[in-house]
């Protein structure tokens, strides 16, 4: 042999095993019934030391002392909506998740305890870009779970903050798919992140969920908290959305004025209160509309005739 290492990674095409540990329901006995069994053995302890009060102390101290002593790692106690991940010499042995003073026939398993507690917390407010490349600033609040006590544990390392990084990193994902508002053209009839809270809601959710599901992690709620645009173009893009505002409400009364004068001018053709020529359908038209579309008050010139 010429003591090259012969072993390569998996190619593109192939695929390497992936082993997931989960949790495997471990079974205990109730604690009470462990204590007494543990109690009838210190009374054992004690009739043998004083039936042979010359050697009982020997097979005390060598054999059923240490024993006693062991077994009182057997005992452990699961609060409402906690679990214990069992270890027997680093080896995955199971999950306790049944509540009250349980106890283990093995008095040499390790326990790890976790809270099975939906919690709760929000994201620091990140620098994005838009799907219009303006920086805006984001938050979220992500409300999750363990549901799985194994893959918390043992698939990835610290999940607390597995569930912070992995969150924020869907949030900054998911927030240059979509514009802040929708201002531009392109983006009238799509979903902004202002305007479609529940519909980015309900996306950034699956998103979160789909990462933190290989560490045991439920997302039952996700939202953003904070949206509002960086400071340097702030100013610029609230006077932009004013401009915006303001061609709106002009369209809306030219719209409403030009359906008045319409129906003003079949009101006098109709009724034959005055015939008029083109020259002065176009001045009344021309006047209706200074009229209906100022934002001053206008002042009315009377006629007399003379």
């Amino acid at each position: 042999m010429d003591g090259k290492n012969t072993s390569k990674k998996p190619t593109s095409n192939e695929q390497s095993p992936v082993s997931i540990i989960k949790d495997i329901e471990k079974n205990t006995l109730n604690g009470f019934v462990g204590l007494f069994f543990h109690s009838l053995l210190g009374v054992i302890i004690l009739t043998i030391f004083i039936i042979y009060p010359e050697f009982g102390w020997i097979i005390n101290i060598s054999i059923l002392g240490p024993i006693w002593i062991i077994y009182c790692n057997s005992y452990i106690m699961i609060h409402p909506n906690n679990g214990a991940a069992i270890l027997f010499f680093g080896k995955y042995s199971g999950t306790v998740k049944t509540e009250g003073f349980r106890f283990f026939v093995n008095p040499l398993y390790e326990k790890r305890k976790i809270s099975l507690r939906i919690r709760n917390f929000e994201s620091s407010q990140i620098k994005v870009n838009d799907v219009n490349a303006n920086p805006i600033l984001i938050g979220a609040i992500v409300v999750w779970k363990v549901f799985d006590v194994a893959e918390a544990l043992f698939e990835v390392d610290h999940y607390e903050e597995y569930v912070q990084i992995q969150s924020e990193a869907a949030l900054r994902a998911m927030a240059t798919k979509y514009p802040y508002d929708i201002i531009e053209e392109k983006d009238k009839g799509g979903i902004a992140l202002s305007s479609h809270q529940e519909v980015v809601a309900n996306e950034l959710q699956a998103s979160v969920e789909e990462r933190l599901e290989r560490a045991g992690i439920e997302v039952l709620e996700a939202r953003i908290s904070h949206l509002a645009y960086s400071q340097e173009i702030a100013q610029a893009m609230l006077r932009r959305q004013q401009a915006s505002a303001v061609v709106a409400a002009r369209r809306e009364i030219v719209d409403g004025a030009v359906g008045m004068v319409e129906l003003a001018l079949e009101q006098l053709n109709s009724k034959d209160i005055i015939e008029l020529d083109e020259d002065k359908k176009a001045t009344m038209v021309s006047n209706l509309l200074v009229v209906l579309c100022s934002e001053t008050d206008t002042t009315p010139v009377v006629n007399t005739g003379y």
